[in-house]
């Protein structure tokens, strides 16, 4: 389909109130589909297109979270025939201090500058689920949270302060994101015959995620941040117990696993030879604990430690401890659990592209309401191409007609075969998606691999050119 007809379906269950608002969304996602690295007026066109696409975003109407769920409920869609869903969880900062007369934007940062002055760093805030197969498919936004940070009293302020932020109650921090984007996913598939393991870093090892996850039967897989005490007999017990670190370090090594770490900057992508321990732990919570102490506060984990062999000297060392109320009891059960959170990585990827790719910080709004209305159609323009990426390697022999028309994979084709008769068969997704992001400046070369999302995103765009040259070509000549 092409990119005005993935639009309509994606957003077929849109209901912003008014039809004339739903079917604007529709042309806006098709033009930033079309026109990524642009700006809205560039992507736009002419100055009407323009004009209406800056009333949509300036439309209090709109409520940027319905435009989210309707691409949920697609996202869930595409979820029914996979048995295990993957929700990774993620926050990424938006900042917008280059833009300093937009209005309502939150403190992301704050330090000292050089004349002892405070700096400020300005912008949004985007917690995301993003939905992955066990394979590594991104399937789209499971749950999305725009918002902008509040200022807080400064009472809280020096509570926030207090060792591991225990002085608060979950629901008045901001880690209270973890829990809702959890509850909300899970009951998406509550009587399904579906597996769904929400999938965080260290920010999300809160004792309450895990005491959530027990009570609404919930799975969950978040890498460990706090080296707590473990097999305690009592919240108080001082003699029983021992610290987590201590307690893996000891355990017997169950075999290797390779874990393929990325490219990271000027750090190329790399393989590291790990051990892999795992043991069934309990944990409590801390002593300063400020939720409830009803029910049974002991719960049972399993942890997974991942350490690097021989670490290369520019490089960090691998050295993981999973927390996961997954029942592990084997050495293919913890490779399982370990591969599925190596796929975290793909969120931060995600985040790269709406962000380099889209340019999504460059834009211009004035409001942050109007910005979070934009950042929530971005991120699911940005999805569509990202998913491109993806789709070639986990299912490269599959039909291009999962992504393009018959008109357009003609035209990609004549394109790169201009000697050659089009075929009545149209080419996998694996061939098409080496053709655009060759558009996109990728050569292609036997040591090259396959194209990474900059091609992909920078091919998109000469694309949709070479598309619309050929229709305006057909609608003058037939």
């Amino acid at each position: 389909m092409d990119s005005k007809e993935w639009a309509e379906k994606e957003f077929e269950k849109v209901n912003l109130g008014d039809e004339r608002l739903n079917q604007r969304l529709v042309k806006i996602s098709q033009q930033l589909v079309e026109s990524p690295e642009s700006p809205i007026n560039k992507a736009c066109g002419n100055w009407s297109e323009t004009k209406a696409a800056y009333r949509f975003f300036q439309n209090e109407n709109v409520n940027y979270q319905d435009i989210v769920e309707a691409h949920a409920e697609m996202t869930q869609e595409r979820a029914k025939q996979e048995d295990t869903v993957l929700a990774i969880q993620d926050t990424t900062y938006y900042n917008f201090s280059n833009h300093p007369k937009t209005e309502g934007l939150g403190v992301l940062s704050r330090f000292k500058g050089k004349h002892k002055d405070e700096i400020l760093t300005l912008g949004l805030c985007m917690h995301t689920t993003l939905g992955i197969t066990t394979e590594g498919l991104p399937l789209g936004i499971l749950d999305q949270n725009i918002f902008s940070r509040e200022e807080l009293p400064l009472e809280k302020i020096a509570l926030k302060k207090k060792a591991h932020n225990n002085a608060l109650p979950i629901e008045e921090k901001e880690s209270i994101r973890w829990l809702d984007s959890m509850k909300k996913t899970t009951s998406y598939f509550k009587g399904q015959n579906k597996r769904i393991v929400t999938i965080a870093d260290r920010e999300a090892d809160i004792y309450d995620m895990f005491l959530l996850a027990d009570r609404i039967d919930a799975n969950v897989l978040i890498r460990a941040s706090h080296n707590r005490k473990i097999n305690k007999t009592a919240i108080h017990s001082e003699s029983s117990g021992e610290m987590l670190w201590d307690f893996m370090e000891k355990q017997k090594s169950k075999g290797t696993i390779q874990v393929k770490v990325p490219k990271k900057g000027s750090t190329p992508e790399r393989s590291a030879t790990c051990n892999i321990k795992f043991s069934k732990i309990n944990i409590l919570p801390p002593k300063s604990y400020k939720g409830s102490k009803e029910g049974n506060l002991f719960l049972d984990l399993y942890a997974i430690h991942i350490s690097e062999q021989n670490p290369q000297k520019d490089s960090t060392k691998i050295e993981w401890i999973l927390l996961t109320n997954i029942s592990i009891t084997t050495f293919k059960e913890a490779v399982e659990k370990t591969s599925w959170y190596c796929l975290r990585w793909r969120i931060e990827v995600y985040f790269k592209v709406i962000k380099s790719g889209f340019k999504a910080e460059d834009c211009r709004l004035e409001k942050a309401d109007r910005l979070i209305r934009f950042l929530a159609v971005i991120s699911i323009v940005a999805w569509r191409a990202y998913w491109l990426t993806l789709v070639s390697r986990t299912a490269p022999n599959s039909s291009s007609l999962l992504f393009l028309n018959e008109f357009d994979w003609k035209i990609l084709f004549v394109k790169f075969n201009p000697n050659k008769n089009i075929p009545k068969r149209p080419p996998s997704m694996k061939q098409i998606t080496v053709w655009i992001a060759q558009l996109g400046g990728f050569l292609d070369r036997n040591s090259d691999g396959d194209p990474g999302v900059t091609h992909i995103w920078r091919g998109l765009k000469k694309f949709a050119n070479l598309i619309e040259g050929a229709q305006i070509f057909q609608n003058t000549y037939g």
